[in-house]
């Protein structure tokens, strides 16, 4: 049974939702249709390219991602289908898949009701629908539309180091209110080396001098900063809402400054 997930900037009970699916089973009855999210904030692409990105592989090969965020396209924009990582990803061309790959894909395809530039409204619904049932049907992108070489690319943010100090930033808000940051675990340890260092929030009110390997290991109502299962530097309050009491969001900083002293193993 062909497997479809849909990350969508709609909420959960609005018609736009009843509407896909039913054009995806009306086409296709065996579709097995699994909502990733419908909660991502309206047009935010970096937000649903999060959740894409650490979710998608956690699916079987072959599954079809539906992205229905900022889906409308804008002038110069086409409804894209590419196969990445032997999965299928349907979507604008607004930027997102470049926040979602790690690699080059094997195959783009641009689906050919955009081309024409008659689609209004809520009109993705549509190709999106055509285009998960080719693919299930035919197994691959192969005569699905036009071939493209490329997609547009947004660019993630990424931490940058000056000298001893990695400068971060919040890029997700978790259902917790935990917020992570674009500071890897591989980052620290390699421009950290060991060594001793401060770790300062909303710029340098509150500050940190130790990474936790558990959220227990601090006590109920303490702020914390641990490594998470993506590798990222989280902050968390334990058993509270650290981004809301702090005020963090995704333009807040975060930064470690590392000295010359050796951190002591226990």
């Amino acid at each position: 049974m062909p497997i479809v997930t849909l990350t969508t900037d709609w909420i959960q009970d609005d018609y736009y939702t009843g509407a896909i699916k039913g054009k995806l089973i009306s086409s296709f009855p065996g579709f097995n249709i699994i909502d990733i999210t419908h909660n991502i904030p309206s047009f935010n692409i970096a937000r649903a390219a999060f959740v894409l990105k650490n979710s998608y592989h956690h699916f079987p090969k072959g599954t079809i991602h539906i992205i229905c965020v900022n889906a409308e396209p804008a002038s110069g924009e086409s409804l894209l289908a590419i196969e990445y990582d032997q999965h299928f990803f349907l979507g604008n061309d607004n930027g997102i898949f470049g926040l979602i790959f790690k690699e080059p894909p094997a195959a783009v395809v641009e689906l050919p009701d955009y081309s024409k530039g008659k689609v209004q409204g809520f009109g993705s619904a549509d190709p999106f629908a055509a285009a998960a049932c080719h693919i299930a049907r035919e197994g691959g992108l192969e005569g699905l539309g036009q071939e493209r070489e490329g997609f547009a690319k947004s660019i993630p943010r990424r931490a940058t180091i000056d000298q001893d100090v990695i400068n971060g930033s919040v890029i997700y808000i978790d259902s917790y209110q935990n917020a992570i940051t674009n500071i890897t675990r591989e980052l620290y340890e390699r421009i950290g080396k060991g060594r001793q260092f401060e770790i300062a929030l909303q710029s340098n009110h509150y500050k940190l001098h130790r990474i936790n390997q558990t959220y227990s290991e601090t006590s109920v109502g303490e702020l914390l900063v641990l490594f998470n299962s993506l590798g990222l530097l989280e902050v968390a309050i334990n058993k509270g809402n650290a981004a809301e009491l702090l005020n963090l969001n995704n333009n807040s900083t975060i930064r470690i400054r590392f000295f010359d002293k050796i951190l002591k193993k226990k």
